[in-house]
Parts: structure tokens; C-alpha cells; sequence
């Protein structure tokens, strides 16, 4: 089987918006995940209290399994090449783009790139809930950032009360209507929301914790976890019954808003069809990879919608309405609209 593409997520949001504070965030609850992560940015980074210096071309590979590379935007794609290749044991990489960067030529670069083992992961944009009205005032390109954003994290919310958030949350909206806008302090965000968490066990009486079981944010355990998951959501659709391939394209579409990334297995019900196809999404780009079903397996259908303040019987009410219904005739050419989006495993 080939090997997946790795995702590439683009993390922005104006200077002081706490991007460092949540890419240390991540990778401290990777959970077995292999972040490789680009730092568009001259400086230092304090990553797992190890300093990064911000020189082009500069990598480190950290025992964690993090690899950091600082680099010039121009060495984007150079960059690219060197954390995903056939041999690469990167799961996801993450872009943390300058305070100053413009997101729209950071997502071009991504987008464009020449690495047949990348794929677009989303544009992140973190606004600072404190400092968001001021300075979209004295900066109007703040905005087109949101705008743009396929997830918006407003961060720093502790410090501001709630009719002063809700105010913020309203010009975050005015700007973009269709993206999860996500409330949190510290950077602090549930890391799925970026990638896929790797199957894990729970350790055995005696046996030595891994680096990354130490790593965990102790925060994580606290008072404060409700709150920090208090908006994040997934939502799990499942159908034994065939899925019409025109209704579901239609769906992630025009998907409801709130919802960040898709991502599962449909059987469609169409004349000839046989193949298995996986499904992901995040913000509008949708991608299907046609695939096989293993011998014995199940034929079915099954979908994972993650996002922030997601109505989940409207969403599932949607997604029901894609099932095939008993004696339905199915459309050949509905298979067209899926082949859009398909890609070669």
C-alpha cells in the first residue's frame, strides 16, 4: 500500500498571538505522533526546554520524535522535501509562519509544492482575544487572515470577561461565517483537532513511562479540562446501508458550519463500483483516495466530524439523507462529482 501523504497545517496569527505557546502545547501531547514542524521565523523557539536557533536550514531532531527546521519562506518546498520522503516516519507537519507572514502565500506555497508526499493540511489562525480589536484596527489585514482560516483559535480568553469575548467572537464571525472558532487560554487546544491520535496502551503495573507519557501536560488532568474542551467536538456517523455518492459530495460541499475536518471510509452504491474509498477533509478541501476492501471485511460506511459547536443531529439528519434508500436506483454518473476530489493511493 502506498504511503499516505502527510498533512501539512499552517499555524498563523499576528505577532503575540500565542503561536509558540501552542505549537509547545502540541507537541508536548503528541500521543505518539511524529510532528516534524517549519518555524518561518527568525528567532528562538523553546521547544520541550530545548532552544531551536532560528538560522535557515538549521534541524534538530529531538528524542520526542519532533523534528524543527527554521527556515526562510523561499525554502519552503526544500523544506518540505527534507521532513517527507519515502522513508519519512513523519505522521503531520505543522508550518508555524511569522507573526508578520501573509497566510494566502504560505498556503500557495503549500499547495503548489512538488512533493508528491504532501498534502494540505489547513490554514490555523490564532487570534489574541485581548488584543484582536486594537490591532485589527491599526492592521485591516488581520481580518483577510481570518477570513482565510479553515480553524480559528481565539486564544487568551482568560483574560478578558465574557461580554467582552462575545464581542470579539462576533468581529471573528463578521469576518469568516463558515470556519470553527475555537475559545481557549494558553494555546491550550485538544491536538486532534491537527492530526490523528496513534493507538495507544495504557502502561503496565511496573513498566517505565515513555518520554512522551512524561510530557503530558500535567494541566491536562486538572479543573480545567472541561473547559478547555468545552467547544470541541466530534460527532461519529455510521451506515451498514450504501451511501449516494451525488447527495454526500453535495454534503461536504456545503457542510455545516463548525465542522473542521471529515475523515472515514464510505461504501457507495453505485452499478459496477466496488472500490473502497477513504474520505478527508479540512476547512472546504475534500479529498477521496479510492482503496480496497480487505477480504471479509464489512462493507460499510463510517465517518468521524470533528469541529467546534457542532449541531450533531443536524449533522447526522444530513448525513442519513445521503443513505441509499431500499430499491433506490442509483445514478452511474454520480460517481463523477467523488472522482473530482479523488486522488491515486
Amino acid at each position: 500500500m502506498a504511503k499516505k501523504r502527510i498533512p501539512v497545517v499552517i499555524v498563523a496569527g499576528f505577532l503575540g498571538s500565542g503561536k509558540t505557546t501552542l505549537l509547545n502545547h502540541v507537541l508536548r501531547n503528541n500521543r505518539g505522533v511524529r510532528v516534524g514542524v517549519i518555524v518561518n521565523d527568525f528567532g528562538a523557539v523553546n521547544i520541550d526546554s530545548m532552544m531551536v536557533a532560528g538560522q535557515v536550514d538549521s534541524m534538530v531532531s529531538l528524542s520526542n520524535g519532533c523534528m524543527c527546521c527554521a527556515v526562510d519562506v523561499s525554502d519552503m518546498d526544500e523544506m518540505l522535501d527534507r521532513l517527507a520522503h519515502p522513508s519519512s516516519q513523519i505522521d503531520v507537519i505543522i508550518v508555524e509562519a511569522s507573526g508578520l507572514a501573509e497566510p494566502r502565500n504560505m498556503i500557495r506555497l503549500v499547495l503548489g509544492s512538488t512533493n508528491p508526499h504532501v498534502v494540505y493540511g489547513g490554514l490555523v489562525v490564532m487570534v489574541d482575544g485581548e488584543q484582536f480589536e486594537d490591532m485589527s484596527a491599526q492592521h485591516p489585514d488581520l481580518g483577510k487572515h481570518v477570513t482565510l482560516a479553515d480553524l480559528v483559535i481565539l486564544n487568551k480568553t482568560d483574560r478578558i470577561d465574557d461580554a467582552r469575548r462575545a464581542a470579539v467572537q462576533a468581529m471573528v464571525r463578521d469576518y469568516n461565517d463558515r470556519a470553527p472558532v475555537l475559545t481557549t487560554a494558553h494555546g491550550r487546544i485538544e491536538p486532534t483537532l491537527l492530526f490523528d491520535r496513534e493507538p495507544g496502551r495504557e502502561p503496565a503495573a511496573g513498566e517505565q513511562l515513555t518520554l512522551d507519557q512524561l510530557l503530558l501536560d500535567q494541566h491536562d488532568h486538572c479543573g480545567d479540562h472541561d473547559h478547555l474542551h468545552s467547544s470541541y467536538e466530534a460527532v461519529d456517523f455510521a451506515s451498514d446501508d450504501p451511501i449516494d455518492p451525488r447527495r454526500l459530495v453535495e454534503f461536504l460541499e456545503k457542510r455545516p458550519v463548525g465542522i473542521y475536518r471529515i475523515k472515514g471510509f464510505v461504501h457507495f452504491a453505485v452499478p459496477g463500483q466496488s472500490r473502497k474509498f477513504e474520505v478527508q477533509t479540512v476547512g472546504p478541501h475534500i479529498r477521496f483516495t479510492s482503496t480496497r476492501w480487505e477480504p471479509g471485511e464489512e462493507r460499510a460506511t463510517q465517518l468521524v466530524l470533528i469541529g467546534a459547536d457542532i449541531e450533531a443531529g443536524h449533522v447526522r439528519t444530513r448525513l442519513a439523507d445521503c443513505v441509499v434508500a431500499e430499491g433506490e436506483e442509483a445514478d452511474p454518473g454520480a460517481m463523477l462529482g467523488v472522482h473530482r476530489y479523488t486522488v491515486t493511493a
